[in-house]
């Protein structure tokens, strides 16, 4: 199988695309087959992994035109129906001269965050604007002596949220994170609605105030990339559009120039 890798050279700031033929066994992972070509034909690939089992979120990459979990990506599963037909295509997406998406795996790093080596990406970004959510709870009271009380229907809710795992496949695969460099992001804006889901938290309606600007709720254009490549499920589209509905029940204006309902 041929792999062509993106490389990036933070000494004298080039890219090129290296190729490598290697052999792939049934079960091969992306994260596999990079481990394969670093150890057996060359050693300075760098790429970043952690657990290896899908739960750290740390191999998040571009994959054929697709944000994804490069430790969860069978490439016999590459070659079937092609996921990034679906997405919104935009300049990152784009399919490119030199590569055949039928026959050969191409891998490069996550777009919308600027690339330290290789496949390797800076996370400041993405990290900073996880921050202005201000990411934990803020119980309304003192903890009771047993626990809180939650419906089975509450936990769901908020399960939908709680599962994301900070791999930023969300943030690469969206187009207004490469227009707009302070939009907040798909992922934080979910887990600011989580913690306005959460009945435990004291300032739920307050929490959505946080986004209520124009990097927040109303920048999103809704082109749902993020569900799609989200590998656990999360679906921010779902929580900024209800977020969107509870500040208008509150009185809060959209912003006219970037509300796109």
């Amino acid at each position: 199988m041929l792999f062509k890798v993106q490389r990036y050279d933070p000494e004298t700031k080039t890219s090129r695309l290296d190729s490598f033929v290697i052999g792939t066994p049934e079960g091969m992972t992306v994260l596999d087959a990079l481990f394969r070509i670093q150890e057996q034909l060359d050693p300075s690939l760098s790429f970043r992994y952690s657990c290896r089992g899908a739960v750290c979120g740390s191999c998040a990459m571009l994959i054929n035109k697709v944000p994804r979990l490069a430790c969860r990506t069978q490439v016999a599963a590459l070659f079937g129906t092609p996921t990034a037909s679906r997405l919104k295509p935009w300049r990152a997406l784009e399919a490119r001269a030199d590569w055949r998406p039928r026959t050969e795996v191409l891998v490069e790093p996550l777009p919308n965050l600027p690339v330290l080596k290789d496949l390797v990406v800076d996370m400041t970004r993405f990290f900073d604007h996880w921050r202005v959510v201000e990411p934990a709870l803020k119980p309304a009271q003192d903890p009771p002596d047993k626990e809180y009380p939650m419906t089975p229907a509450q936990v769901a809710e908020l399960e939908l949220y709680t599962n994301c795992i900070l791999c930023a496949a969300c943030f690469g695969a969206c187009p207004v994170n490469d227009q707009q460099a302070d939009y907040l992001g798909p992922a934080a804006l979910a887990k600011l609605y989580r913690f306005f889901l959460d009945p435990r938290e004291g300032e739920n309606d307050p929490r959505l105030l946080l986004a209520h600007n124009p990097e927040g709720w109303w920048a999103c254009q809704f082109h749902t990339n993020c569900r799609q490549v989200c590998p656990r499920g999360v679906p921010p589209n779902i929580a900024i559009g209800q977020a969107r509905a509870r500040l208008r029940r509150l009185g809060k204006k959209p912003l006219d120039s970037l509300d796109h309902d």
